[in-house]
């Protein structure tokens, strides 16, 4: 669950690194523009962080957290795909694309791992 977790998460952070260069707060029609969309980042990004922790920890709260992770990694596949069929034109370069289908095919695989979870040690 680990690496698919690190796997995850590394993919939702680089998009968020691409959505910037597409300004995606725009698509959203985000009050406060960019702002808001930094605010997101930094509440989120230090929880799947905390998340990654628990993880490596192996404490009672990693399999929340991890499918926290896979939860966004298919919600980030999800909204982009439906602007995609909405006409919008931004993420359309093969490497946006790419990560974006990346994000669901990771979170499909960590959804998987963290079903057969079983810690090696007892959670504390």
């Amino acid at each position: 669950m680990e690496r698919s977790y690190l796997i995850t998460m590394c993919l939702l952070i680089i998009h968020q690194i691409d959505a910037a260069y597409w300004k995606e707060w725009e698509m959203f029609y985000l009050p406060g523009g960019i702002q808001l969309y930094l605010l997101f980042n930094i509440i989120v990004i230090p929880i799947l962080l905390l998340g990654y922790r628990s993880i490596i920890k192996v404490n009672q709260t990693a399999i929340k957290y991890s499918y926290l992770c896979a939860g966004l990694g298919i919600t980030t596949f999800t909204i982009h795909a439906v602007f995609f069929v909405f006409g919008f034109e931004q993420f359309k370069l093969p490497l946006s694309l790419f990560i974006m289908g990346l994000c669901l095919i990771s979170s499909a695989w960590q959804i998987i791992e963290t079903r057969k979870y079983r810690p090696e040690v007892e959670l504390v």
